[in-house]
C-alpha cells in the first residue's frame, strides 16, 4: 500500500515536472525571439546614433570654417576702416574703398546668417532666414543643436534596449536552470515565476526604448 502511493507521488512528481520543463521550453523560445529583435532594432538605432555623433563632428567643422572666414573678413573690415581714418586713402579712391567695406560688410552679415542656420538648422531660422544650401538647395540644414539632441536621444534610447537584453539573457539563463532541475516542480514553478518576470521586464523596457527613438 504504502509502495503504491509511493509511485503515485514519484508519476506526479514526474508529470508536474515534465509541464514545467515544457512551459520553460516554450517561454525561452517566446523570450529569446523577443531578445533577437530587440537587438535587431538596438543595432539599427546604435548605427543611426554613430551617424548622428558623425555629423555633429561634421557640422561643427563646417560652422567653425563659417567662423574662421567671418573673422577674416572682420579683420579685412578693420583694415579698410584703419585706410580712410588713417587719411592714407583719400579723394578719389575713398569711394572704392567704401564699396568694399559694404561688400565686406554683407560677406560678414551672410557668414553670420550661414552661421546661425548650420548652428540650429533650417527649421529654427524660418524660411526668410535660408541663406545655407545643400546642393543647390535650402532649408535642409540640420543644425548641430539638433544633432546633438539626436545622439543623446538614440544614446538614451538604447540604454534601454542594453537593459532590456540583460534581463532577457537573465530569463534565459533562468529558463535553462528550470530545464535541468528534475524532481522539484516547487522550484521549477518559481523559476518560471522569476522567468516571466524578467522577461516582461524586458520586454517594457524594449518598448519604452523603441518609443524614445526619433
Amino acid at each position: 500500500m504504502l509502495q503504491g502511493k509511493n509511485n503515485k507521488e514519484t508519476v506526479e512528481v514526474s508529470v508536474a515536472s515534465e509541464r514545467a520543463e515544457a512551459i520553460g521550453g516554450v517561454l525561452i523560445a517566446l523570450f529569446a525571439a523577443l531578445m533577437a529583435i530587440s537587438q535587431m532594432v538596438n543595432g539599427e538605432l546604435e548605427e543611426e546614433m554613430m551617424i548622428a555623433h558623425n555629423n555633429v563632428v561634421s557640422y561643427s567643422s563646417w560652422y567653425q570654417s563659417k567662423s574662421i572666414k567671418e573673422s577674416l573678413k572682420e579683420s579685412e573690415l578693420d583694415y579698410l576702416h584703419a585706410l580712410i581714418e588713417s587719411g592714407i586713402v583719400s579723394g578719389d579712391k575713398t569711394p572704392a574703398i567704401e564699396q568694399k567695406i559694404t561688400e565686406v560688410e554683407k560677406k560678414i552679415a551672410k557668414y553670420d546668417s550661414e552661421k546661425t542656420e548650420i548652428l540650429l538648422g533650417s527649421s529654427h531660422v524660418g524660411e526668410e532666414n535660408w541663406v545655407q544650401d545643400i546642393e543647390g538647395e535650402l532649408g535642409n540644414i540640420t543644425g548641430v543643436k539638433e544633432w546633438e539632441q539626436l545622439t543623446q536621444t538614440y544614446d538614451y534610447a538604447t540604454k534601454k534596449f542594453d537593459y532590456a537584453l540583460l534581463f532577457y539573457q537573465i530569463c534565459i539563463v533562468l529558463g535553462a536552470v528550470c530545464i535541468i532541475i528534475y524532481d522539484s516542480p516547487a522550484l521549477q514553478k518559481g523559476l518560471i515565476i522569476l522567468m516571466i518576470i524578467f522577461g516582461t521586464t524586458g520586454t517594457f523596457l524594449s518598448i519604452y526604448g523603441y518609443t524614445l527613438a526619433p
